[in-house]
C-alpha cells in the first residue's frame, strides 16, 4: 500500500459490541463534508460487513483480536497498528477508551484523541503515569461534563482545555423513522394496550440499580392507573434476584423481565414513561432514545443523566425509591395536552444539545481539534 496525498483520520475502537458501534458511527460522521477520509479500526470481533456498512467510514478494518489477546502487553496489536498508520498519511487519531488509547500512542506517533465513556478510567495510579508520559500527543474527551470531571479530578497538573465534553449524540430522524408506534409495539413486544407502562432498557447489573426501580414502582403503584405495569429490556446476572425482589414486594404479575431485545429503541413508544435508575450513568443514550419517542422520562440525578433529562424530565436521588415513586405518580397523570408539551420541550433539547449536527459544530470548536486541523 501507498501513501496518499489526501488527509486521513484514523478512528480506533475497541469494538463494536453494544452502544459502540454507533459511537463508531457518531465520530466518523462529524469528518463528512470536511475534506477527510476516516479509517475506522476495530480491534476486537469478527470482520462484518454489517458492521462496517453501519459506521459511516471511508473504510473499515478489522483486526479480529479475541479480549483475551488483547491483555498484557498488546504486542501484537501494536505491531499490526503500526503497519496500518504507516500505510496511509493520517492527520491524527480519535481512539475510542483506555485500550485503544494505550495502543494508539505506543504503535504511532500520531496526536491521539481519547474518548472514554466511563468512570474512573484514570483512577490506577499506572494509568495516570501513562497519560502524564504522553501528554504531550494526548487530549481527552468525556461523554458528559460528569465523565470529564472526573478526569480532571484524576489528572489534576493537565490543563483543563486538554479534557473536554463532548456529548454522546443521535440521529434524530432516522431514529424517529426507525421507532414503531404505540400499538405496533406493544404488539411485538406482546404488552397490553390498555396498561400504563412503565419501561427501563439495561443491563441487570447492580450499576443499572433496577433494584430502586422496583422498589419505587412498588412504592408508586396503588395511587397509579389501574393497570400499571413495569417492563424491563435487558438481560444480566441480576434476573432471578429482581424477580425475587419484585416477588418479594408484592408487584410480581405487574413486572416483566423481557430479557434482552434486539434494536430496543424501535420499541420506546410502547412505553408510558421511562425510567433510568442507573448509579453514576455516565451518559444514558437510553434517555435520548426514549426523549425522541416522546415518552416523559425520570432519572437518578447522577452521572451524565443529570446533564440529559435536567429541566425536561424528572430527577430523583440516587437510591431514593420514595422520590422515584412520587416521579412515577405524577408522570401517570398528564394529560395529553402536557404529554405533548412535554414531547415537544424534550424534543427541542435533543436536538439543541444532543443531535449529529450540534455535537459536529461543537467538535470543530475544540481547542485540540482547531489545533490539529489548523496545523494540517
Amino acid at each position: 500500500m501507498t501513501r496518499s496525498a489526501e488527509r486521513h483520520v484514523l478512528q480506533f475502537c475497541h469494538g463494536y459490541d453494544g452502544p459502540f458501534l454507533d459511537c463508531a458511527r457518531q465520530y466518523a460522521s462529524l469528518f463528512a463534508g470536511k475534506g477527510y477520509r476516516v479509517t475506522t479500526v476495530f480491534l476486537t470481533g469478527a470482520a462484518d460487513p454489517d458492521v462496517a456498512a453501519g459506521c459511516a467510514s471511508d473504510e473499515v478494518l478489522f483486526m479480529e483480536y479475541s479480549s483475551k489477546a488483547v491483555r498484557g502487553l498488546k504486542l501484537g496489536a501494536i505491531r499490526d497498528l503500526r503497519k496500518i498508520a504507516a500505510s496511509r498519511s493520517f492527520t491524527f487519531c480519535i481512539a475510542h477508551r483506555f485500550k485503544p488509547i494505550y495502543i494508539a500512542l505506543l504503535a504511532t506517533r500520531l496526536p491521539v484523541i481519547g474518548v472514554h465513556h466511563a468512570f474512573g478510567d484514570y483512577q490506577r495510579r499506572s494509568r495516570k503515569l501513562f497519560a502524564q508520559l504522553f501528554r504531550a500527543r494526548l487530549s481527552l474527551l468525556g461523554v458528559s461534563d460528569a465523565v470529564r470531571d472526573d478526569m480532571r479530578n484524576c489528572l489534576p497538573n493537565w490543563p483543563t482545555g486538554r479534557i473536554q465534553t463532548l456529548y454522546n449524540r443521535i440521529d434524530v430522524d432516522a431514529l424517529s423513522q426507525t421507532q414503531l408506534t404505540r400499538e405496533q409495539a406493544r404488539e411485538a413486544l406482546r404488552l397490553p394496550q390498555d396498561a400504563w407502562i412503565v419501561g427501563n432498557v439495561g443491563r441487570l447489573h447492580p450499576d443499572k440499580d433496577q433494584a430502586t426501580l422496583l422498589r419505587g414502582f412498588a412504592q408508586a403503584h396503588p395511587h397509579l392507573p389501574a393497570r400499571s405495569e413495569l417492563v424491563i429490556l435487558g438481560k444480566g446476572r441480576l434476573e432471578q434476584d429482581l424477580k425475587a425482589l419484585a416477588m418479594e414486594l408484592g408487584v410480581a404479575q405487574h413486572v416483566m423481565l423481557l430479557g434482552q431485545v434486539p434494536q430496543a429503541s424501535r420499541y420506546f413508544k410502547a412505553f408510558d414513561a421511562f425510567a433510568l435508575s442507573s448509579d453514576h450513568e455516565p451518559f444514558g443514550m437510553v434517555l435520548l432514545e426514549a426523549m425522541v419517542a416522546g415518552v416523559p422520562v425520570i432519572a437518578t440525578a447522577a452521572g451524565g443523566a443529570k446533564e440529559v433529562v435536567e429541566g425536561v424530565g424528572i430527577l430523583f436521588p440516587l437510591g431514593d425509591a420514595e422520590h422515584l415513586a412520587q416521579g412515577l405518580v405524577h408522570l401517570s397523570r398528564l394529560d395529553a395536552e402536557q404529554r405533548q408539551s412535554c414531547a415537544d420541550v424534550m424534543l427541542k433539547r435533543v436536538r439543541e444539545r444532543f443531535s449529529d449536527e450540534s455535537v459536529r459544530s461543537v467538535f470543530w470548536r475544540l481547542p485540540q481539534v482547531t489545533d490539529l486541523t489548523t496545523e494540517s
